[in-house]
């Protein structure tokens, strides 16, 4: 077999090896402070909590496997996780929780910075274990590529002084709107805290969305620990579920990022990339009008596009506006059913990680802004 590089600085330079994420095993956790952040007042799935059903699974599983027979077909070679049985109590001195959840989105454990892949802190007690199915990917690649770095952010505790008590009791829409604006979220600043998927990479910049899973202590964490990068957190006041950054704010390519036109991306912190040249276009409207059955994310799941180089993308089959607008950008798009997988943890973006990405750490943001409080770390 082909050994193994591990390199890659952003979302958008040609794809040459990624991990996608399976579907076996999941669970819809039992209710924690994470959770409830994460499942909206409206959602089938309040109360509920368990192994999803296995025709649901196989589904998904046989649209990630078309995932991967497509990236195969493009030149990229493709690794997949070990799941675990993801239906067993987690328990620590610190907490107990009913089940695990899955594996389905490695993006949202695996941060990939040149050549460090780092396994997240992230705040949902359910996913304390999760890194555990890419272990055995991640020995490999240790063992094949003597550049790579494997490393773990500090284990957090997960204690209940992790998180605001009562955060969620009988809480609004409009009240979530304020608290997102206010910066005052579910999570506290007692550890570094932060999922992967939170992290946008664009070279030597790394844009961090300030939400329910990411805290500013996580982020100063990322700036002591890639002291060569700059750390910026970025936040999306229009979002009542600020979890994860990329079906948020898009980069497509050099110079060209789309941002959901329901959650800018405030005027200040738009100065950086004006100044350094980058278009900010609205993302099309999502063709349909709610999310699969069992869901946790919302329709612009549209956007979560996976970006294999500067002229292709990977789009779900169903959403042709977002396909149309891509298109339009100069784009060859390739079509791929994938709303079965949505429910297992996102879109096509959330269920890759990267391994290997050509291109180097270029500084696309030479022109550095005066730092705004809620801008830099």
């Amino acid at each position: 077999m082909q050994s193994t590089v591990v390199s890659s600085w952003n979302d958008f330079d040609p794809l040459r090896h990624a991990i996608v994420g399976r579907a076996d095993f999941t669970c819809i956790p039992p209710s924690e402070p994470a959770t409830e952040a994460k499942v909206p007042e409206d959602s089938d799935m309040r109360g509920m909590w368990g192994p999803r059903p296995l025709a649901t699974v196989e589904r998904a599983n046989a649209q990630l496997d078309n995932l991967v027979n497509l990236l195969k077909s493009r030149g990229v070679r493709v690794d997949r996780p070990e799941p675990i049985q993801w239906n067993q109590a987690v328990i620590t001195p610190d907490f107990t929780t009913g089940s695990m959840f899955g594996c389905m989105p490695p993006r949202d454990v695996l941060l990939t910075v040149g050549k460090e892949i780092l396994s997240a802190p992230m705040s949902f007690r359910c996913r304390y274990w999760e890194f555990l199915a890419y272990h055995t990917l991640m020995q490999r690649y240790f063992d094949e590529d003597p550049g790579f770095r494997w490393e773990q952010a500090p284990r957090p505790r997960l204690a209940d002084d992790s998180y605001q008590a009562g955060y969620f009791d009988e809480i609004t829409i409009e009240e979530r709107l304020k608290r997102t604006a206010a910066l005052d979220f579910v999570t506290t600043e007692h550890e570094p805290l932060f999922d992967a998927a939170d992290i946008l990479r664009i070279g030597k910049d790394l844009f961090c969305q300030h939400g329910l899973t990411t805290n500013r202590r996580g982020m100063e964490w990322l700036q002591r620990h890639f002291p060569d990068h700059r750390v910026h957190s970025v936040n999306f006041p229009g979002d009542p579920y600020p979890i994860h950054i990329d079906a948020t704010f898009v980069p497509l390519r050099p110079g060209l990022i789309m941002n959901n036109p329901n959650r800018k991306l405030p005027d200040e912190q738009r100065e950086i990339f004006k100044a350094n040249d980058w278009e900010i276009v609205d993302a099309a409207q999502p063709s349909n009008d709610a999310p699969p059955p069992l869901c946790y994310s919302s329709v612009w799941l549209s956007m979560n596009v996976l970006i294999l180089d500067h002229k292709t993308v990977i789009v779900e089959e169903s959403e042709h506006q977002q396909a149309e607008q891509l298109d339009g950008l100069g784009f060859e798009v390739l079509p791929l059913a994938f709303r079965d997988a949505y429910p297992f943890g996102g879109g096509l973006h959330c269920a890759t990680a990267d391994v290997l990405r050509e291109g180097t750490c270029d500084d696309y943001f030479s022109q550095q802004v005066a730092a705004h409080e809620s801008e830099h770390i």
